[in-house]
């Protein structure tokens, strides 16, 4: 059944480790970006509350597709933005890929810390500024960390979700898993079930482990309240 594979011209393998890359870097640029969207929603500056309120509605509710497709035409080939110095088109594209995820994704990331922000007791934010502590000082000691916890579960969602999102770098040739079963079902049409199977077997496996495991963190680390 599975003879298209043994000529070697697929490399399935390497095209899911594409793809567990631009996971991971794409996890943690969202995690770090969407924590400072998330601080800037409940900054006590307006300015700041407004640019995250804005960004937030505005980026969510666009298409990953046209925010893809953004970076890659509106930054790459409009204004000439590579993020790389070595001039490879693959790796353009590929990075070219993450910022859109990190941009979409932070919005998601950011709403479900400030989720757990508001599970934080108010009183705890004002016996830390009563002893002194600023705003930002009581955000990462007091409340984030707090935060964090409660929302492990929603963060998990938002992992698998991106995981799934990645096959959208497809659009700007990213040799991710999705541009790959496109490959395949075009030149072996025969075994279209076959190969829809194979990778949607290979997703599961990605992300079926993924929320086990921090469902079960959730459970460990959850606050009791």
């Amino acid at each position: 059944m599975f003879d298209f594979l043994e000529s070697g011209q697929y490399d399935v393998l390497g095209a899911f480790w594409v793809t567990v890359q631009l996971t991971f870097y794409s996890a943690v640029g969202s995690l770090i970006w969407g924590t400072i969207l998330a601080a800037m929603r409940v900054s006590p500056v307006p300015l700041m509350r407004a640019f995250g309120t804005v960004y937030v509605n505005v980026v969510r509710n666009t298409p990953l597709t046209v925010i893809i497709l953004a970076a890659s035409l509106g930054l790459f080939q409009t204004l000439g933005i590579t993020l790389s110095t070595s001039g490879d088109f693959e790796e353009i594209g590929f990075r070219l890929a993450v910022l859109g995820l990190i941009a979409y994704h932070a919005t998601f990331v950011c709403e479900a810390l400030r989720s757990g922000i508001n599970t934080v007791p108010v009183g705890q934010a004002e016996a830390a500024r009563a002893l002194g502590l600023g705003f930002f000082q009581v955000l990462s000691l007091i409340v984030l960390p707090q935060a964090f916890r409660s929302v492990v579960a929603p963060l998990a969602n938002v992992l698998i979700a991106l995981t799934k999102n990645t096959t959208v770098a497809a659009a700007i040739g990213v040799a991710e898993a999705a541009l790959l079963m496109k490959e395949m079902i075009e030149t072996e049409s025969h075994a279209i079930f076959l190969i829809s199977a194979m990778f949607a077997f290979g997703f599961v496996v990605l992300t079926l482990p993924t929320g086990m495991l921090l469902g079960w963190v959730s459970k460990r680390v959850a606050v009791k309240r």
